[in-house]
C-alpha cells in the first residue's frame, strides 16, 4: 500500500514517466502531445520521454518542438534499432518516475486521463489501465474500418475493448505500471517485434502482479484508415503470436489462436471436400451466422457509414481472420532466425 495518509495526497506524491515511441507518426504525434499538455496532473508530477525510432519524416522536430514549450522535463531519445521493444527499453532506463505509462503515437487521452490512472494505483494496485475505444471518425470508410478493429469477432475480445466493471483482468493497453514492477520483472524481450506486451504481461502475472481494469479510465486508438494496412496489420500480429510462440508460447490466451485454427479447419474440410462437403458445412453455416450477426451489429453502432458497414463487414470479418490465423501458422513454420540476446 502507498505510504500516505489519503488518496489525495497519495496521488499527489506520484510521479508518472510518460513513454512515446515513435516511427514516422508526424501526422498523430502532435495531437497526442497536445493531449499531454492538457492534463489535470501539475507539470511536477510527468515527465516525457519520446523516442524517435529513425523516423524518416517531422517526428524528431515534432518531439524537440514539444520539448522545448512543454512546461514539465522532456528527454527527446534515439531507437536505432527501430523495434518497439527495444524503444521502450531505452526510455524505460532513463525514467525516473514512480510509474511509469506507455502510448502510441496515435492514441488520444482525455484531460483525466493520468488523474483517473494515479487514483486507481493510489488504492494500493500495481498495475492499472481501462477501456481503449475507437477514435474519431469522419467518413464512412473511416466507421467500416473502426468497426473491422474493434469488434469482439474481429480481433477487439480483449477486456479493454468490452469496458464493464472494476475487475482484475487479463491485459491491458496503455496501462500505468509502478516502477518497481519493471524493477522486479525486466525490460521488454527485444526479440519481440509485435508481441512484446503479451510476453510482458505474461512475465508481470508469473511474478504475481494483477491487472486492474478501472472504468473511469478511458483513452482512444486509432484504426488504419486503409483495407491494406488492416490487413498488413492483422497479418504482422498473427505472424509474431507463431514466432512468439516458439519463445514464450504460455502468454497467449486462446483467443488470440482462434484465426489459427479456423484456417487449419478450413483447410482440412476443403480437403475432404471430394469425399464429403459435411464437414465444410459444419464449420461455415455457424461460422457465417456469426458473420452476419456481428456485421449487423457492428455496423448499428457506428455514427458514420451503417449502410457501407452492412454490406462489407460480412465480407471483411472472414478476410481478416484468415489473413491473421495464415500469419500465425507462417510464423510457427518459418525457421527462427538466429536468436539476439535477451534485453
Amino acid at each position: 500500500m502507498p505510504l500516505c495518509d489519503s488518496q489525495k495526497r497519495c496521488i499527489q506524491m506520484i510521479r508518472i514517466s510518460f513513454i512515446v515511441v515513435a516511427y514516422n507518426a508526424e501526422r498523430s504525434l502532435g495531437a497526442l502531445l497536445d493531449d499531454l499538455l492538457a492534463q489535470t496532473l501539475p507539470p511536477e508530477q510527468i515527465e516525457a520521454l519520446l523516442v524517435d525510432s529513425a523516423s524518416a519524416d517531422a517526428t524528431r522536430s515534432i518531439m524537440r518542438d514539444f520539448a522545448a514549450r512543454a512546461p514539465f522535463e522532456v528527454r527527446v531519445l534515439d531507437n536505432p534499432r527501430r523495434w518497439l521493444a527495444s524503444g521502450i527499453n531505452i526510455a524505460l532506463r532513463e525514467a525516473t518516475g514512480d510509474a511509469v505509462i506507455r502510448l502510441d503515437a496515435h492514441a488520444r487521452i482525455p484531460r483525466d486521463f493520468l488523474a483517473n490512472n494515479l487514483s486507481a494505483l493510489s488504492r494500493g494496485e500495481n498495475i492499472v489501465g481501462g477501456s481503449v475505444l475507437g477514435g474519431e471518425i469522419h467518413t464512412a470508410w473511416e466507421g467500416v474500418m473502426r468497426a473491422v478493429d474493434t469488434s469482439r469477432f474481429c480481433g477487439g475480445a480483449a477486456p479493454f475493448r468490452n469496458g464493464g466493471e472494476a475487475r482484475y483482468v487479463d491485459t491491458l493497453a496503455y496501462a500505468l505500471y509502478r516502477r518497481e514492477v519493471y524493477d522486479r520483472v525486466g525490460f521488454y524481450d527485444e526479440r519481440l517485434r509485435r508481441t512484446e506486451d503479451n510476453d510482458m504481461h505474461y512475465r508481470m502475472r508469473k511474478a504475481g502482479y494483477r491487472f486492474y481494469f478501472s472504468p473511469d479510465i478511458v483513452s482512444y486508438h486509432a484504426a488504419r484508415s486503409t483495407l491494406r494496412g488492416q490487413l498488413r496489420q492483422k497479418w504482422g500480429n498473427g505472424y509474431w503470436i507463431g514466432r512468439t510462440m516458439r519463445i514464450q508460447p504460455r502468454c497467449f490466451a486462446p483467443r488470440h489462436l482462434i484465426p489459427a485454427l479456423f484456417v487449419l479447419a478450413l483447410i482440412l474440410c476443403l480437403l475432404l471436400l471430394p469425399v464429403t462437403p459435411w464437414p465444410l458445412a459444419v464449420l461455415l453455416i455457424p461460422y457465417l451466422a456469426l458473420d452476419i450477426a456481428f456485421a449487423a451489429r457492428d455496423a448499428l453502432r457506428q455514427s458514420h457509414g451503417r449502410p457501407l458497414a452492412l454490406i462489407a463487414l460480412p465480407f471483411l470479418f472472414p478476410a481478416v481472420h484468415i489473413v491473421y490465423g495464415t500469419g500465425t501458422i507462417t510464423g510457427l513454420l518459418t525457421p527462427p532466425a538466429k536468436e539476439e540476446p535477451h534485453a
